[in-house]
């Protein structure tokens, strides 16, 4: 997505090539594997060109400020050459079949360097007086002996590098006024020193010339088709050039050559429907034809020899209105700006060069632009100070080729507006910009003269006459503040909108009024008015009416660009603008049509007063000079006499004061010298004793200096003598330190795991009695069944000692949990200082650290594995052992709930106490069932004989099966917190590792 700006091929692999883009970088790809092989930066400009080396190892990359060197191996910048901001550089480039680097800067001076070493071999001599020119394009020999440069001038220069003399000055025809590229035509029998040099010029034509003899061989390319760059063949068998149209012509240098000086004819085909061929609308053609046109030294026989196939095609006169040039539409066109509202901006330019079927008059704007500068225009800086001095010179250049087509411009103020917004968009082609100006000039600015030089009363007066049909309240306050439409129109139409619109607006606004009928110019400067009428409607000074139309407004002019075409389609005919303008009229191709709608006797006479008045204030000046000029000179004489005679009286007061003094002067000379002679007689003792003093006072302060010295050698050998010794110490001690370490850290290690192994030992056992406890109270939960009858006359006492004992077992439980817990804490905290302890001691010796460390991990890792293992399998066991335990506590549970449930229905429907031996019966039974199935709990001891016993071993086994299920739960707990604390705080390898992971 970036612009090229240089290309180069011809490196070592010749699968890559370089190539200089828009963002100053240069980068290296690879055409067989269509990637990117390598990215270069250091240009802060963009890179204008690209010099290869002949070994293709090395390559020279050119900006406006620097050049720089590339091996083109490693990729990486071996030197810049680096010049001062006023200086530029123009091209820096290797000589062919040499080790020279040539470079060109733009004050014309031309250096030679090695390109081994990089120092300046030499440079070449300033040329002589009056040959000199602004060097631009350079071309050497293939043997690198001649060097040709050109610039803006019909001339060139030949330079011998050898005796690096100037030996010849080429002058082209008088049609050359510059020179864009310069290239030697190869020859396989010329050994290098080529003879035939390419010259492409302004005028977009290439001429050929032999340097020895200046004679014209042959050109190619022409004013109707312009050439725009130009490249020959290694072998010189061929030269391609890219056209201003667009197109790719490949020229035989052989038929140049020997066919009479005129190119070959390439054949081509074209075919092209009936939206293609705006000429020839009628037929389906398809063109042979040679795609050269006439030279003006060709014979009248040899014409472009052409052939047109017709086919007959059924077309209307409206599809040959519509048809433009470059094969468009106007009908498509209106549709696609219809849907869109603009054309696309890539191809804005195009479609209006279509719009406007611009004749593109090369040679009728070169006579107008070879006229200069029109006088009205010469000082146009003062009146519009633009601050690109190109921009500035492109509105010269076309506002002067306006004024030589026709004098009104130069006396219109106006023009420059109208013409600014053109020139700055098309200021890189002159001639289609000032075509454009002119176009819109005919058209659009139809009846703007007739009342030269007051405003066009005439189109003011369509414009308010349509606002007055579709706004009449609009018109009538405006009537009211005395604001005119030279206040509300005239500024819109004399600056084309400019002023009040943004660039991409003007833009979409121009892109319907060039689509349209001239009348929809007028159209759109009444929607602006129409469309701002809130605003206006507001104002009641004239001067805010002026200031809205000269700045720009909140004001979307997509509703702008609609409401015109709403204008167009509902104003009535009598007053519609379209009456009294014509249709658009394109201009004339070869010559431009005369412009004389104007009152002419105005200019003329407004031109004679002019120059009049202009000779007259010449006249004015002159006399006025010389009168200037003798008073001056009177007052200079008189001054002169005067100030004459006061220095002369000045000079005489002065002699005679300077005698007196120089006699003043010899008295006190002779005292001074006596003075100054007894002064130095002094200053020559006290030197001499000055200096004895010094150098008595130097020397021993260097024998100080010594001994300083020495003894300074003496304290740093003791010094020195004192660290090692204590280093050595040290050594010794940290060593002993580290290995008693290492021994500490052993046996603490071996603490650890006899712990942890003490640990799970207790965990067994602990868990063994658990479930011990569980066989033994479920044990003792059917001895109680079968004991139910012998308890019946104790059961209130032993009710409350089952509570006294279920109290203190909770007791004792909560008692057992709270010691295990501070143990664990307690334990837990020694770990914590032990762990903190070791890692002071770890982080002095890291090696044997990292060696304990990985023991330990390794250690841990296979009783962590056992563990696994064990906790595994003991969970399984645990699992299926709860399963069946749920599975007996509920069937248990659902057989008591029934029983509690029968036996009091039975009480609330009969009330008879003797239904309750049955229901003891019943219970038995149920028990025996229960037996049964579970296997478990044995209900044989159940006497049926015993009155209300049922209800009360119900409510024993429920309180017992609570019991149970609290123990269950106590045990599990208590199990995992031991296990939690055996994983998390016993292993001193997990904490350390934790902390000193390598």
């Amino acid at each position: 997505m970036q612009a090229c700006t240089a290309l180069a091929f011809n490196l070592r692999r010749k699968t890559e090539f370089l190539v200089a883009l828009a963002d100053y970088s240069i980068k290296c790809f690879d055409t067989e594997t269509q990637e990117l092989v390598s990215w270069m930066r250091g240009h802060d400009s963009s890179v204008s060109s690209i010099s290869v080396h002949g070994s293709g190892r090395y390559a020279i990359t050119t900006s406006t400020d620097t050049a720089q060197l590339w091996d083109l191996d490693t990729f990486q910048r071996k030197r810049k050459l680096n010049v001062r901001q006023s200086v530029g550089i123009q091209k820096v480039f290797f000589l062919p079949l040499s080790n020279t680097i040539l470079s060109c800067f733009k004050d014309n001076s031309v250096f030679a360097w090695e390109f081994d070493t990089l120092r300046c071999k030499y440079q070449l001599p300033t040329p002589v007086e009056g040959s000199a020119l602004q060097y631009k394009v350079f071309a050497v020999t293939r043997d690198g002996r001649i060097f040709v440069a050109g610039g803006k001038s019909n001339r060139l220069h030949l330079w011998c590098l050898e005796s690096r003399k100037l030996i010849r000055i080429i002058q082209m025809p008088a049609k050359v006024r510059a020179v864009r590229h310069l290239e030697f035509l190869p020859d396989s029998f010329d050994g290098g020193s080529n003879q035939v040099l390419g010259v492409l010029s302004q005028d977009n034509i290439m001429r050929f010339i032999n340097i020895e003899t200046c004679k014209l061989l042959f050109d190619i390319g022409s004013h109707e088709e312009g050439i725009s760059t130009a490249a020959i063949s290694p072998n010189g068998r061929y030269i391609a050039s890219v056209m201003e149209n667009g197109s790719l012509n490949l020229y035989s240098v052989q038929a140049l050559t020997q066919e009479g000086n005129q190119p070959p004819p390439p054949t081509f085909k074209v075919v092209e429907n009936r939206s293609r061929c705006p000429s020839e609308a009628n037929k389906l053609t398809m063109r042979v034809t040679s795609g050269r046109s006439e030279r003006p030294w060709k014979s009248k026989e040899s014409k472009i020899q052409s052939r047109l196939l017709k086919l007959q095609v059924n077309t209307s006169p409206e599809n040959k209105e519509n048809e433009l040039p470059g094969g468009l539409n106007k009908k498509r066109l209106r549709a696609l700006l219809k849907g869109f509202g603009e054309y696309p901006a890539k191809y804005r330019m195009f479609v209006w060069r279509s719009l406007l079927q611009l004749p593109e008059n090369y040679l009728a704007f070169s006579s107008l632009i070879d006229k200069g500068t029109h006088s009205a225009f010469v000082n146009i800086q003062n009146e519009y100070p633009i601050k690109s001095q190109k921009l500035l010179r492109v509105l010269q250049r076309t506002l002067s080729a306006l004024a030589h087509w026709s004098a009104i411009f130069a006396e219109t103020p106006y023009i420059p507006l109208l013409a600014f917004p053109f020139v700055k968009l098309f200021q890189n082609n002159q001639l289609i910009c000032f075509e454009v100006v002119a176009t819109v000039v005919v058209n659009l600015c139809q009846h703007w003269f007739e009342y030269f030089p007051n405003p066009p009363v005439n189109v003011l007066s369509m414009m308010e006459n349509v606002l007055a049909h579709h706004d009449k309240e609009l018109l009538q306050h405006l009537i009211k503040h005395n604001v005119t439409a030279q206040v509300y129109a005239w500024p819109l139409l004399e600056t084309l909108f400019s002023e009040v619109l943004t660039r991409e607006e003007w833009l979409k606004v121009f892109d319907n009024i060039f689509s349209n009928h001239p009348s929809y110019f007028l159209m759109i400067v009444v929607s602006y008015i129409i469309c701002s009428r809130g605003p206006l409607l507001h104002c009641d000074q004239k001067a805010d009416f002026e200031y809205f139309f000269h700045h720009r407004n909140n004001l979307d002019i997509n509703v702008v660009i609609k409401e015109a075409y709403h204008l167009m389609e509902t104003t009535p005919l009598d007053i519609h603008p379209q009456r009294m303008l014509d249709d658009f009229i394109p201009l004339t191709k070869g010559q431009y049509p005369v412009f004389n709608k104007y009152p002419k006797f105005i200019v003329d006479y407004k031109t004679q007063e002019w120059e009049r008045i202009r000779q007259d204030e010449i006249e004015y000046l002159r006399e006025r000079q010389l009168a200037h000029e003798l008073e001056a000179k009177a007052q200079q004489w008189k001054a002169e006499d005067e100030a004459w005679y006061r220095k002369q009286e000045l000079l005489r007061e002065a002699e005679e004061q300077r005698r007196k003094m120089l006699l003043e002067e010899e008295e006190k000379l002779a005292e001074q010298r006596q003075r100054l002679a007894a002064v130095k007689r002094e200053l020559k003792v006290k030197e001499l004793q000055f200096l004895d003093a010094s150098r008595r006072r130097f020397l021993k302060y260097q024998q100080e200096q010594r001994q300083m010295e020495l003894k300074r050698l003496g304290d740093d050998i003791a010094r020195k003598a004192s660290m090692r010794e204590q280093e050595t110490a040290a050594a010794i001690r940290d060593v002993e330190v580290q290995r008693m370490e290492l021994e500490s850290q052993r046996q603490i290690f071996e603490q650890h795991l006899i712990k942890d192994q003490e640990a799970a030992t207790k965990e067994m056992k602990e868990e063994v009695d658990a479930c011990r406890r569980k066989v033994d109270l479920e044990d003792h939960l059917v001895q109680r069944w079968m004991e139910v009858d012998r308890e019946e006359k104790q059961k209130a006492q032993k009710v409350a000692e089952e509570n006294l004992a279920k109290a203190e077992q909770k007791r004792l439980d909560t008692d057992w949990r709270l010691r295990a817990l501070h143990k664990l804490k307690g334990g837990d905290q020694a770990c914590e200082k032990r762990y903190q302890e070791i890692a002071k001691l770890l982080h002095d010796n890291r090696v044997k650290e990292a060696e304990l460390l990985e023991a330990m991990r390794e250690a841990e890792e296979k009783k962590w594995e056992e563990v696994t293992q064990k906790k595994a399998q003991l969970e399984a066991e645990e699992k299926a052992a709860a399963a069946a335990d749920e599975h007996r506590k509920q069937f248990l549970e659902d057989k008591m709930n029934d029983t509690f449930e029968l036996a009091e229905k039975l009480q609330r429907e009969d009330g008879c106490f003797e239904r309750l031996c049955d229901l003891k019966a019943g219970c038995a039974e149920r028990g025996a069932e229960l037996q049964q199935e579970s296997g478990n709990i044995c209900l044989d001891g159940f006497s049926p004989s015993e009155s209300s016993s049922h209800v009360s071993l119900g409510r024993r086994g429920e309180e017992l099966a609570r019991r149970e299920r609290a123990l269950l739960a106590g045990v599990r707990r208590l199990r995992q917190e031991l296990a939690s604390r055996a994983r998390s705080g016993r292993s001193p390898a997990r904490f350390t590792a934790t902390k000193w992971t390598p």
